[in-house]
């Protein structure tokens, strides 16, 4: 989900003015504006424009979605962190946001610190694939065909630092195992690669994987939260299989910038909640390989700590020195 330049600005409201609700009561009428830091029709952009549009209704006001793709989301978050606090500017976050921290020595923002954290919106469960020649149907005999292996065996990822690169990672260090990055330019390149016999892994996301998974190019063994998911009913996640203590997940929040008022705060948080929760907001975003899942604000904010952390002590593990 990387971009181009910071001047491919595509701007697209979402709805015009709709009645007012009790969850507008402190929030102007101007149009809210919702950055994205990827390109139209990635995964990020087309869960802020989903959103978006139920969120406009219950906000009673128009919602914009702003794509500033470039230097992997730091452009739109960096123009969050320095809007002002009145709550009409906010980003919709990636997991892969906090990855930035682990690989920039210097960034011009502090996720810990320049945000106000608002909700969670949705996550979304990667996969732990093979290629059907991996003589592993279980992670357990992953992890022993790894060992034997002796550093031979390769993963696929949709390039460094990626989501799939730390997810990887995570597994290599908490199993003592040994194994190859192989960069891709993205995710599917990466998942046709293994599907090839060019890696003997990956971890992808559902809809990424999918296709390859159905005609017995990729064998799932497991998935990466901690806890199972409604969208792959009976594949038990990696935790559970022999990994005690992994967990990822990708995912996408809301922020905004540091020193929002609480009581805004918190009608946005309600109004993120109602609008998620809707049956078709539900059934669109499964779809599209995502569960909904909101959050407080206060647990949101730790869990992008977690990440924070967990990242930099990942990328610190496999040796990636932050440029």
């Amino acid at each position: 989900m990387k971009g181009g330049a910071w001047g491919i600005v595509c701007v697209t409201a979402l709805s015009v003015v709709a009645p007012h609700c009790a969850c507008a009561q402190g929030l102007s009428g101007k149009p809210l504006r919702v950055l994205v830091g990827f390109a139209a029709g990635g995964a990020t952009d087309v869960s802020a424009r989903m959103l978006g549009q139920k969120l406009s209704d219950l906000l009673g006001q128009p919602i914009i979605v702003e794509n500033r793709p470039g230097s992997g989301g730091l452009l739109a978050t960096e123009a969050v962190a320095r809007a002002p606090a009145d709550g009409q500017t906010l980003l919709m976050m990636a997991a892969a946001d906090t990855v930035q921290p682990a690989l920039r020595a210097k960034m011009p923002y502090d996720l810990l610190r320049d945000f106000t954290p608002i909700s969670l919106v949705v996550t979304g469960p990667f996969v732990l694939a093979v290629h059907p020649s991996v003589p592993a149907r279980t992670v357990k005999e992953l992890i022993e065909v790894a060992r034997k292996a002796d550093g031979r065996m390769n993963y696929a990822t949709s390039g460094l630092g990626s989501s799939a690169h730390m997810a990887a990672e995570l597994f290599n260090s908490l199993t003592k195992i040994k194994s190859q990055h192989v960069p891709y330019k993205g995710v599917s390149q990466g998942v046709i690669g293994v599907a090839n016999g060019e890696a003997d892994l990956i971890f992808a996301s559902i809809p990424s994987a999918k296709p390859m998974l159905e005609i017995g190019k990729l064998r799932m063994l497991a998935i990466t939260p901690a806890k199972r998911s409604a969208l792959t009913p009976g594949v038990p996640t990696i935790s559970e299989a022999g990994v005690p203590g992994y967990d990822r997940t990708g995912w996408y929040g809301v922020i905004g910038p540091a020193g929002i008022p609480g009581d805004l705060v918190s009608r946005l948080n309600t109004a993120i909640a109602r609008a998620v929760s809707t049956p078709e907001l539900k059934s669109a975003f499964f779809k599209q390989g995502l569960e909904v899942e909101t959050l407080s604000p206060v647990d949101f904010g730790k869990l992008i700590h977690r990440e924070v952390m967990q990242n930099i002590a990942v990328a610190k593990a496999a040796g990636i020195k932050p440029e």
